[in-house]
């Protein structure tokens, strides 16, 4: 199933702090959490990471446009 595909224009180093995750970094960086698999496929060292224990560098996505496909059903929108 399509994910919301964004527009990135930049990146914004991070240190990840301990029990950061995918979804709270989304949500903090774009208000929403539905967006992590940017931040994660900008990360792909640690895709397999649920839980941050801290000191990890990250870059996060700085993102111009949100593209939500149609085929997207509404509750993932």
């Amino acid at each position: 199933m399509p994910n919301a595909t964004a527009t990135v224009v930049g990146y914004e180093d991070y240190v990840a702090r301990q029990n950061d995750s995918f979804d709270m970094l989304a949500l903090q960086a774009y208000g929403e959490e539905r967006m992590a698999h940017i931040i994660a496929k900008a990360n792909r060292e640690h895709v397999g990471v649920l839980l941050f224990e801290g000191g990890e560098r990250l870059r996060i996505p700085i993102v111009e446009k949100v593209e939500t496909p149609e085929t997207l059903p509404p509750w993932r929108r």
